[in-house]
């Protein structure tokens, strides 16, 4: 007998993110989208909201009704700004759905570096324990018990992925300089994303003071890599893609103990793509795909190792991701709708 394909709902349908997971969920043999659900776009067609869609979805964005999603989804994808998902997973959770959110409501450990770094009081906070933060390359057996999954944000995707083998070699502060696609500011970006103030810009903001930074923080300490790091996202003239230079500085570390760290830590993972020492991540070569490239150089002279990593910032560091999450959560192959190249041009 053929088992029942995972009942999918969508909240925040109607954004980047949203559409991203609609787009990848489409031709996943062992899902089935039941629900989009949207706030202001409500009543719409999903492909009034991503043209690209139709013919591939019939559905209409409808408001979300937590109570009728808990009972006809067996997951929930919340595609929400931060505060939303606090009210929303524990009427979720109470109807036995599994949630993926992902928002940044549930990726730091207490409710009291939530309100420092999102500026409002956290009201589920007794679920900040119970979230597993979802990168799969670090906590794939921790994802697969649970039933509320912290997706990671887009810098954190690239960056940890970058530092994760590394990190614990540092011997101060790690300096992260990353730029990413104006699509990471969503659909309802600010003037600082209007097209006649990023065409022709780069530059940066929220330096040192970026909530991704104690989400980074957190991580290499969950991993045993407990650093400080210093972060300096950069705003680039592109829709999507981040790509991020990490630097270390270490001592008394040989090039062949990195390299092996890289390998150990990558060499079986589906979407981690250790590049050749004569090449470099570029974000083009991770478009539309749940691919991470890495590469490392190294000045042992000067005790310096740079990491660079490139991924999508909705794909690996959104919506693929969230999929990838989704197969472990209900015992599927990891890869399972997600093996599809990049789009180069």
């Amino acid at each position: 007998m053929m088992k029942s394909a995972v009942r999918v709902g969508i909240v925040g349908a109607s954004g980047y993110s949203g559409g991203e997971l609609v787009r990848w969920l489409h031709s996943h043999a062992e899902a089935e989208i039941v629900a989009l659900c949207a706030g202001e776009q409500a009543g719409r067609a999903m492909s009034e909201s991503f043209p690209g869609l139709r013919s591939h979805t019939t559905l209409e964005l409808t408001k979300p009704d937590w109570t009728e999603l808990a009972a006809t989804c067996d997951v929930v994808f919340l595609a929400l700004p931060h505060g939303v998902a606090t009210e929303a997973v524990p009427q979720l959770l109470d109807g036995d759905t599994k949630v993926i959110d992902l928002g940044g409501d549930f990726r730091l450990a207490s409710a009291q570096d939530y309100e420092r770094w999102y500026g409002t009081e956290h009201r589920s906070a007794h679920l900040l324990e119970e979230a597993v933060y979802g990168l799969p390359e670090l906590h794939r057996e921790a994802i697969a018990d649970s039933r509320l999954v912290a997706n990671p944000g887009c810098y954190p995707t690239a960056s940890l992925l970058a530092l994760a083998p590394v990190a614990e070699l540092a011997r101060h502060t790690i300096v992260i300089d990353a730029k990413s696609g104006v699509s990471g500011a969503g659909r309802k970006g600010g003037p600082n994303t209007l097209y006649g103030e990023v065409n022709e810009n780069l530059k940066p903001y929220g330096v040192g003071a970026h909530r991704h930074q104690p989400e980074i923080e957190r991580q290499l300490g969950d991993v045993g890599a407990a650093q400080q790091v210093f972060f300096a996202p950069h705003l680039t003239p592109m829709t999507r893609g981040i790509l991020s230079s990490c630097y270390v500085s270490v001592d008394d570390v040989e090039a062949a103990e990195i390299d092996e760290r890289f390998h150990a830590a990558y060499d079986d993972e589906p979407f981690v793509r250790l590049l050749a020492q004569g090449d470099l991540p570029q974000t083009k070569a991770t478009l539309a795909s749940n691919h991470c490239d890495v590469a490392w150089r190294y000045d042992a002279d000067r005790g310096q190792l740079a990491v660079y990593s490139a991924i999508d910032n909705l794909c690996k560091g959104a919506a693929s991701q969230a999929v990838q999450n989704m197969n472990l959560l209900f015992g599927l192959p990891e890869t399972t709708g997600l093996d599809r190249p990049p789009v180069f041009i």
